[in-house]
């Protein structure tokens, strides 16, 4: 246990010095009452009054004056409380294929108004980044506590060309290793291979950091998607893939081009069995913003220095109280 005030500390030979003076007190009483103990009246009185409950009530005093100059002083200690925390990287799809209008007003729009939704319903205590993709991938908002930026993060995304999901779980890694103070590129402008390495951690340990992949699921950019999903296993993160669109899919006509887009539930499945994640399918808007429901933050159990100042202040109170309580009903006056 540390303390913020220590210097209080020096109060606290006070105490000894105030037992010193009751016994003192104690037993000049005794002398005085001796003096006149031969009257009968006297001696039933010394009988009642004197006896070993007669000390309880002041060293309960004295206890509770210890544990007052103790909280004074602001204790802390480490504890291990129980916080909702941890790190969130959207992982935005924007390729061309996400202005499909299978979902209104597009597939990116509904996307961006059912992330706003769920960016409002964090605790502070979350970290939140967000990563676009199209033919590559970026970090468009570092991890950040500040939701107005993680908010306008979101609205500044437009569509587009191809969709590379393997570069957005780099791109989201990377910007998880960033928010946890490694200053690191997972991959490097000659070569998509990871690098560094890191040791693979046990199958089934997770970090709290999560990654929230939104995409229609239609890879056409390499790298391999699936290798990127295990760079993601091997770090302990999880990938949460959405599926936005219909398997149905739709013609988008892009640049004079007439393309078919449709959704491809397989891949996204693979990436997120692969990383202990779950797949969610979103069909419509509805259903985007229900699968955000869904998507709950960890809850860790983390040892940090916590100030028990109100702790040592409610044990003086209530070792105060149980005092005062007994003298009043044992001798009808305070200790």
């Amino acid at each position: 246990m540390s303390f913020i005030w220590p210097e209080l500390l020096l109060l606290l030979p006070l105490v000894p010095l105030l037992v010193v003076l009751y016994i003192v007190l104690q037993r000049q009483r005794q002398q005085r009452i001796q003096r006149f103990s031969r009257l009968p009246f006297l001696q039933r009185a010394v009988g009642q009054r004197f006896g070993l409950r007669q000390h309880i009530p002041p060293a309960l005093f004295l206890a509770s004056l210890t544990i007052l100059l103790i909280a004074m002083a602001r204790p802390q200690t480490v504890l291990s409380l129980p916080k909702v925390q941890g790190t969130i990287i959207l992982a935005f799809d924007v390729s061309g294929s996400m202005a499909a209008d299978d979902l209104k007003p597009t597939r990116l729009d509904a996307a961006k108004v059912a992330a706003r939704d769920f960016v409002e319903r964090q605790p502070s205590t979350v970290q939140i980044g967000v990563v676009a993709f199209s033919d590559n991938g970026f970090s468009v908002q570092t991890t950040s506590y500040d939701q107005e930026a993680v908010l306008a993060a979101i609205n500044r995304l437009t569509p587009q060309r191809g969709t590379s999901i393997a570069n957005g779980i780099v791109a989201a890694l990377s910007a998880i290793a960033v928010g946890n103070g490694q200053d690191q590129h997972l991959y490097s402008k000659i070569t998509p291979a990871p690098t560094p390495s890191p040791t693979p951690v046990p199958k089934g340990t997770y970090t709290p950091a999560v990654i929230v992949l939104l995409t229609d699921g239609e890879n056409n950019e390499s790298p391999d998607p699936l290798a990127a999903a295990q760079a993601a296993a091997d770090r302990g993160v999880r990938i949460y893939t959405v599926g936005i669109g219909s398997p149905a899919g739709t013609t988008l006509h892009i640049n004079g081009f007439t393309v078919h887009t449709q959704l491809d539930a397989a891949t996204l499945q693979q990436i997120a069995q692969i990383t202990g994640g779950k797949y969610y399918s979103a069909e419509n808007a509805q259903q985007l913003r229900t699968i955000y429901d869904n998507l709950n933050t960890q809850l860790v159990t983390k040892p940090e220095e916590t100030e028990v100042t109100s702790l040592f202040a409610g044990a003086s109170l209530l070792v105060l109280l149980i005092a005062g309580a007994l003298s009043l009903v044992w001798f009808n006056r305070l200790p």
